[in-house]
């Protein structure tokens, strides 16, 4: 490639760097490593190819000031803890959009799935949930309490179970990642099956309405952020299986990174879906515009936080 070329096709992309470097404050430490990898790669070709020349000198400079802005910017303020919730998870979900559009496809889809085998199955709901949990909950339909299993226990215990069993769940589809992105895969289709097959089972029996503002008055946050996790989950996945331009090790490595951010970011999720779940599910006697309103409010923070806010965020980074 002559240096002429070389230039023509690439100095549009050094310029949008150099207005990068002038607002190094305001970009996350990602972005700043990501532009730092580019340039860097143009001045390995440059160097090996055009050693003398002018343009290998500038892009050295701007490799070495990238490289003081991100190192500068290494010693974190106590602000950091809120800008990786307000920037930097935002614009990670913005990078995860197609991860996350696919796990969303797969979950849905094995759900009507689980909607279909128990529908035409009458034994299939014991098979994805067991026997006992099944004629548990027969018994408390005959009761007239089909949703007595969420006061079966305090408040506070169930909070904590129910919490870090669903992180755990979360991390577990974020690592099934390393076994390429279908491991990821199984565990949203089983859990979506779960899902579909729980709630034919209660329209089966009349009980659709209140399975459904019981179940997705915490179900609303808990199932979108199992969703956010196997994105999580498919980004570790693809690093390696999808390395592209990159290495392959460098390509798993922005993956794994990509991926450990999402997912510490359904931390909170998590929390808030099992304290809903702890202490207000088990409330079955409150009025259903009540707990219609938490799912609906859980609704908005969620197209919030994961749809709108990292659009936002992605369009102030491209004007800046």
């Amino acid at each position: 490639m002559k240096e002429v070329t070389f230039i023509r096709q690439n100095i549009e992309k050094w310029k949008t760097t150099e207005k990068l470097v002038d607002q190094a404050s305001r970009l996350t430490p990602d972005q700043l490593a990501d532009a730092y990898i580019e340039v860097t790669s143009d001045l390995a070709f440059s160097q090996t190819h055009f050693p003398n020349s002018r343009i290998t000198i500038y892009l050295n400079n701007l490799a070495f000031t990238l490289h003081h802005e991100i190192y500068r910017n290494k010693r974190e303020k106590w602000s950091r803890i809120i800008t990786f919730w307000t920037q930097e998870v935002p614009y990670t979900m913005y990078t995860a959009r197609r991860e996350l559009l696919t796990s969303f496809l797969i979950f849905v889809c094995s759900v009507f799935i689980g909607v279909l085998s128990t529908s035409n199955d009458p034994e299939f709901i014991r098979l994805i949930l067991g026997n006992r949990y099944i004629d548990m909950t027969l018994e408390n339909i005959r009761q007239g309490e089909p949703m007595a299993v969420y006061g079966s226990s305090a408040e506070l215990p169930m909070f904590l179970g129910i919490t870090l069993n669903n992180i755990m769940v979360s991390f577990y589809c974020f690592v099934m990642g390393i076994f390429t992105s279908f491991g990821t895969g199984f565990m949203l289709f089983s859990n979506g099956i779960m899902l579909g097959a729980f709630q034919t089972f209660f329209f089966q029996h009349g009980l659709l309405w209140e399975s459904t503002l019981a179940v997705w008055l915490h179900g609303t946050l808990e199932i979108w952020a199992i969703i956010v996790a196997g994105a999580a989950g498919l980004a570790l996945g693809n690093g390696w299986l999808f390395p592209k331009t990159y290495p392959r090790i460098e390509s798993f490595r922005r993956g794994a990174r990509k991926g450990l951010k999402i997912i510490i970011g359904t931390v909170p999720v998590f929390i808030l879906a099992g304290f809903i779940e702890g202490f207000v599910t088990r409330h079955t006697h409150l009025p259903d515009f009540i707990r219609a309103g938490i799912i609906l409010c859980s609704i908005a923070f969620i197209i919030y936080y994961y749809i709108y806010l990292p659009n936002t965020r992605k369009h102030g980074h491209t004007n800046t």
